[in-house]
């Protein structure tokens, strides 16, 4: 499993391939691909590259997902014994950046399509279950029968 960990928008985020994360709103339209090339750290199965400050050559390439606004947050300032209150409210600009790959000196290290393991269809364990619950279940009623 590969992983880096970038800056963007202040903040250290710790990005897999697969994965969308919720950063500070980027100036990129939805569906837009976006690069970001302030990678601190990147660990390609075992093998970790540390930067100073930043990884030379490394890159993160994602898509924007959609624009949208955070949860809000209550911003309330009281003076006790002097009738001042003040509520205010805020809502952060989000950017939902779904993570596409990993670069490292132009070779790419981790993609979605290599991250993803193949999924059995839902039907397929529900199959399996059943019969071994079936299977098991008559033997443990002859056992304590014949006991």
């Amino acid at each position: 499993m590969s992983y880096a960990i970038i800056e963007t928008g202040g903040k250290q985020l710790r990005v897999e391939p697969g994965r969308f994360y919720d950063i500070e709103l980027l100036p990129v339209e939805p569906e837009e691909k976006v690069t970001i090339e302030r990678v601190l750290l990147v660990e390609n199965n075992g093998d970790v590259t540390i930067g100073q400050p930043w990884v030379d050559g490394a890159t993160v390439e994602g898509t924007v997902m959609r624009h949208f606004r955070d949860r809000k947050i209550l911003v309330y300032k009281m003076k006790p014994k002097k009738k001042t209150r003040k509520k205010r409210g805020h809502r952060q600009e989000i950017t939902r950046l779904m993570i596409d790959t990993i670069s490292l000196n132009g070779s790419v290290l981790a993609t979605t399509s290599t991250e993803s393991p193949e999924r059995p269809t839902s039907e397929t364990p529900v199959d399996v279950m059943a019969t071994e619950a079936e299977e098991s279940a008559p033997e443990a009623t002859s056992e304590t029968a014949s006991e």
